[in-house]
């Protein structure tokens, strides 16, 4: 198949690449410096209706990090400019394209279902709310489903906190594997991960199941509170996590970026995925732990 990626030179788009290679697809990577994307990868610097490359699905990961800086204003319109506009210009493409792809997978996160403290387990038909987060995911969803207008499924990827050979976890591991590790505010807040290669493979899922539409959360079935994660995290490094983060020092160095995305969390789990047969290959935080820390461990 021919495959459009956006954001695939990133943390989860990079691996993707590689992975729909291994597949055997024509892989197109969206980018401002297409000569930097390497073959057989084939780089592109702009959506011109124009080029007609025969897109069977299109994949949108494309957007400005959310939690690397405090939000300014100017920053949580960077964020949602790098959000939206790339979904609008992608849905313009869609209308004016020659042949429409068939599958439309774009990026959103869990970060839709807002902040309220719940310990109730929350599926794709969980609710959004008036946190900023939560409007940004309301707003790039919308922007999507202008594609399911054109006729053209389309999923929306509701990712986790990812686990990888990098994103959030490479940001933990140093003051943990010091020993200076520990949970944020009560703990009690959860923390819905997921493992890079599951992630993965529930995309790969969405492309090959055409009855998958809509919301689907990129998230491990087991959820954890951010208590549990810090001690699954301490005990995989053989590290102690004596050390607690205040929430007054988060939010004072943080603000709303500490609060929102560090100091609340939601039990979300992966319902459409797994009624619809995708097979997690880590189920539980110590076994995706294990896999990644491993050689980490002293």
């Amino acid at each position: 198949m021919n495959i459009l990626v956006t954001g695939g030179t990133g943390f989860i788009g990079s691996v993707l690449c590689e992975q729909l290679l291994k597949n055997r697809h024509q892989v197109f990577v969206l980018s401002r410096t297409p000569e930097k994307v390497k073959p057989p990868l084939q780089g592109i610097d702009s959506l011109d209706p124009s080029y007609d490359l025969q897109l069977d699905v299109v994949i949108n990961l494309a957007g400005e990090p959310i939690a690397d800086k405090r939000w300014s204003e100017e920053q949580k319109n960077r964020m949602r400019s790098s959000r939206i506009d790339t979904s609008q210009k992608l849905i313009y493409y869609f209308r004016n394209a020659s042949r429409k792809p068939k599958v439309f997978i774009s990026g959103s996160a869990i970060g839709y279902y807002g902040v309220a403290q719940c310990n109730d387990p929350i599926d794709e038909l969980g609710m959004g709310d008036d946190s900023f987060s939560s409007q940004l995911c309301q707003e790039w969803e919308a922007v999507a489903l202008e594609a399911k207008a054109l006729g053209i499924r389309t999923c929306l990827l509701r990712t986790g906190i990812v686990l990888g050979d990098g994103g959030a976890l490479k940001k933990m591991l140093p003051p943990f594997k010091l020993g200076l590790g520990g949970k944020i505010g009560t703990g009690s807040q959860w923390m819905s991960w997921i493992h890079l290669n599951d992630l993965i493979g529930i995309i790969l899922h969405c492309m090959e199941y055409d009855s998958i539409e809509g919301a689907i959360n990129g998230t491990a079935p087991n959820p954890v509170t951010n208590q549990g994660f810090t001690e699954g995290l301490g005990e995989a490094l053989n590290r102690p996590t004596f050390f607690q983060i205040p929430a007054p020092l988060i939010k004072l160095l943080m603000g709303k970026m500490g609060e929102e995305l560090l100091l609340a969390g939601k039990k979300v789990i992966p319902r459409k995925a797994v009624d619809t047969g995708y097979g997690f290959q880590f189920e539980q935080l110590e076994q995706a732990l294990a896999n990644l820390i491993g050689a980490e461990k002293v």
